[in-house]
């Protein structure tokens, strides 16, 4: 069997210490043949760096997904989609004419084909994406010809009910669909009745002592004051590493197992 480690959103700093210290052990331990990583708040909370992924790639990540957070260091992600040097996606559904791509086969060294596909969703989202429901439809008519052995999504979305509703429109179509955006962790992992794996939501990869990877008290200060403050996201501390480790027969293109792998490691 194949076996995918999809790991939640990291953030910052201290994300990617996490990334460091945990992920060659579990590659050995779990005899890991991918890894694929959601990078949109990799460097210091927003957006991503040549030098932050060169960090996590160092440390085992093959594949870098992402969400509407990877403009936030616009200029950077640009260059980065230009060089092509990085196996990153930014969502498959962003309007056409947007720079970089949304999905691409990635090859094995055993020559197997593993489509990956970025989506994001549309639920209470300012952006104005296109429908990812008709956007998947017409990635997998485009690869109907390919001889692909696994497709895999990352669906980056708000509303549980949109991932949900995305699963079973793909069940039986594609091996697995993982939920990011809301860096918190759902117990929801399963194979689907037509053999898609399937989790609402990966998690976060980041302090645990936080709100969503950010410094808690400039969160709870937002709500009590009502004016935005600045976030702070910790470099140190105890870190949270949430992931989700799928095996896929290569053969059908089904997933056979599914299951979170969550661990938490200090930094500093």
């Amino acid at each position: 069997m194949f076996k995918i480690l999809f790991i939640g959103d990291i953030i910052g700093k201290i994300g990617r210490a996490g990334v460091r210290n945990l992920l060659p052990k579990l590659k050995k331990s779990l005899k890991i043949d991918l890894v694929i990583a959601n990078v949109e708040n990799l460097a210091h909370g927003k957006g991503v760096t040549e030098r932050t992924l060169n960090e996590i790639k160092e440390a085992g990540v093959d594949i870098f997904t992402s969400g509407n957070h990877i403009w936030k260091k616009r200029t950077e992600a640009e260059e980065i989609f230009k060089k092509q040097d990085f196996f990153l996606l930014r969502p498959a559904n962003y309007p056409t004419g947007v720079l970089g791509v949304g999905e691409k086969i990635f090859i094995t060294e055993n020559k197997e084909k593993i489509l990956v596909i970025n989506l994001i969703g549309r639920v209470f989202f300012k952006e104005d994406f296109d429908c990812p429901f008709r956007a998947i439809d017409k990635i997998l008519k485009k690869y109907k010809k390919e001889k692909l052995n696994a497709i895999v999504i990352d669906f980056h979305a708000e509303a549980t009910s949109e991932t949900r509703a995305l699963g079973f429109y793909v069940d039986g179509r594609i091996s697995a669909i993982f939920g990011t955006h809301s860096h918190v962790p759902t117990a929801d992992a399963k194979i689907l009745s037509n053999g898609t794996a399937y989790i609402t939501d990966a998690g976060m990869v980041g302090a645990e002592n936080s709100v969503i990877g950010v410094e808690k008290e400039s969160v709870i200060q937002s709500y009590l004051t009502q004016i935005n403050h600045q976030f702070v996201f910790p470099e140190k501390g105890e870190c949270v590493f949430n992931s989700v480790l799928t095996e896929i027969d290569l053969k059908t293109g089904k997933a056979v197992n599914i299951k979170r792998i969550d661990r938490k490691t200090m930094i500093g």
